[in-house]
Parts: structure tokens; sequence; C-alpha cells
């Protein structure tokens, strides 16, 4: 099967899920897409983002700020990420650069590679210009559980649910972000570390090693599994914590952790 990949990070997801999917005989990696995300920072920017820090609050966005690391430098300490271009020349694999995700560069580039599968792996929105363009569509992987964990940063919001446990959905990618239809889902157990920090980055760190395995499993199998994809029936949608909302969180690691000893 020929697959073309989409990302929006050099040493995200893709670098790990990449490395994995190559390893396979019955997959073959056409081209991969990089978007540099140079929107232009126009009115429509601006007020998205007020909107945001409005509905978060200014302490929700800070430590938002703060969190990101956790999900991107952080986890370097428990998975080994190539960077991507690295990784593409080291197995002779197209990259082409993007401005954006969904501007007419990105669709060319669709169009020339003229894959059977898009993989979006660790992007933003996809509009249906993109998503539409490969022959069977495209899919997502999403780090945590659908539909109960729509557009919700990984690990937090299970604990902030008194959950134990994380994962990672594959699904079709539609005009609204993590509500195609499921292909596959696996559910893992939280390992708590010391801080809630090193929690979010060891365990996303799992979530990549754990989801590469399943993403190489449904290729191998495509048919299978889109002929067997469900609905999602309920949505459940997360944006970043407010400062409430984050002491809770907080207050349910340690309460997670009391109860683990």
């Amino acid at each position: 099967m020929d697959a073309i990949v989409l990302t929006s990070s050099t040493k995200g997801s893709a670098s790990v899920l990449l490395k994995e999917i190559i390893k396979s005989d019955k997959i073959n990696i056409k081209m991969v897409v990089l978007s540099e995300g140079r929107a232009k920072k126009n009115l429509k920017f601006y007020k998205r983002k007020l909107n945001k820090i409005f509905k978060i609050g200014v302490f929700g966005a800070l430590n938002g700020k703060k969190m990101r690391k956790w999900y991107s430098a952080d986890i370097n300490k428990y998975v080994d990420i190539i960077p991507l271009e690295k990784l593409c020349s080291d197995n002779n694999i197209e990259l082409k650069k993007t401005p954006t995700i969904n501007c007419p560069t990105t669709i060319s580039y669709f169009n020339k590679a003229n894959a059977d599968l898009g993989l979006s792996l660790g992007n933003g929105y996809i509009g249906s210009r993109v998503f539409n363009t490969p022959k069977l569509g495209m899919i997502n992987i999403h780090h945590e559980e659908l539909p109960e964990y729509q557009n919700a940063q990984s690990i937090i919001w299970q604990i902030y649910n008194n959950s134990k446990f994380t994962g990672y959905t594959i699904h079709k990618i539609d005009k609204h972000i993590d509500t195609g239809e499921i292909i596959y889902k696996e559910k893992i157990p939280l390992t708590l570390r010391e801080t809630l920090a090193d929690t979010v980055s060891y365990n996303y760190a799992k979530l990549y090693k754990e989801s590469a395995k399943g993403l190489v499993k449904v290729l191998e199998n495509i048919q299978y599994y889109f002929e067997n994809s469900t609905p999602q029936n309920h949505r459940s949608s997360y944006t970043t914590p407010t400062y409430f909302q984050f002491l809770k969180i907080n207050s349910n690691f340690k309460k997670l952790k009391k109860q683990s000893h």
C-alpha cells in the first residue's frame, strides 16, 4: 500500500511512527509533507487566540504554555526521536515542505504522490480538499481515547476524571476534529511517576511507541479495519484546562499516587 504522511513537526510523533512504519515491507511511504506553519497572523488569528484566553483565563493560558514542554522536549528522555529530515534522508523518502496544512502547495504534493492513503501524524485541522485527495482518504492518530476525549491533551484529562488509564485511537479524518469513524483503539494503564510533569512525559512517550505498533497493524490490514470501522456515538471535547481545572488535575494526581502505594 502506498501512503503519504502529513506532519507539522520535525521532532514529534511522525518521527517515532515513521521509524516503525518503514520496517514493514507491506507499506510504501511515497512522500512526507512537512507543514512549516507559516499562517498569516491576521485579525482572525488574534481573535481566535483572545477567545481562547477568555475561555480558559490568563492563568490557564500560562499553564498551557508551561505544559507544552511536557509534550515535546521532555519526552526525549523516554523515546528516541530522530529528526524527520534525517529519517527521510536515511531511508530515501521524499520530504517536501509546505507553508501551511491546507494551502494549495500541500494539495499539489498530495496530487503528485497519488497515494492510496494519507496519514496525519501530528497536525491541526485538515480541510476536505486535503483529506479527500488520497484514494482512501486520510487517517489520524489521536493520542487519547475517543470519543471520550476529543480534542484533548493526552493524560491530563484522564487524571482530571480520576482515570488510571490513557490510550490512543486511530480514526478516519472527516470535516471536524477527532470525530471520524474509529478504526482501532487501545487502552493503556497510566504509569504514575514522581511528578505530574514527568507522568505526562513518560506516558506520552509510551503512547508514541504503542501507537506506532498499532498503526502498522492497521496499515498492513487496512481493508479489514476500514470495513469494521465504527462511528463515534457521543462527543466529549476538551481544551487547555483553566487554572482551577489544573488545580484539580494536580489534586487528583496526588490522590491516584497515594492509592497506588
